[in-house]
């Protein structure tokens, strides 16, 4: 499962750590909260519209519907949070040197 998860955070990339940030504000609303633990849970969920054990359709719909909801959840979120978790996750991608070019 972790596996999966870690697949599913690949694909749709760094709006997932913006979410993830977005969630954890207090000023953030609870229906968009629970929207993104709805989300969340379908994706790690064994009951899928396309069973995983079908050839590549099989964690298409996972990623599909990732793609989709994150960045509407995104939009519903106030502008000061959402500036807030692009900080954040800016500074994650910094310390660790994810999704930027390398300095030599």
């Amino acid at each position: 499962m972790f596996l999966r998860i870690l697949r599913l955070l690949r694909a749709v990339g760094r709006n997932a750590i913006v979410l993830w940030y977005a969630c954890r504000h207090h000023a953030t609303p609870r229906s968009l909260k629970l929207g993104a633990i709805l989300l969340v849970l379908y994706a790690v969920s064994p009951i899928d519209i396309i069973p995983d054990w079908v050839p590549i359709l099989g964690w298409m719909d996972d990623v599909t519907i990732l793609a989709l909801g994150i960045p509407a959840i995104l939009r519903r979120v106030p502008s000061h949070v959402l500036d807030e978790a692009n900080t954040s996750a800016a500074g994650l991608f910094s310390r660790f040197h994810l999704g930027g070019a390398r300095k030599f």
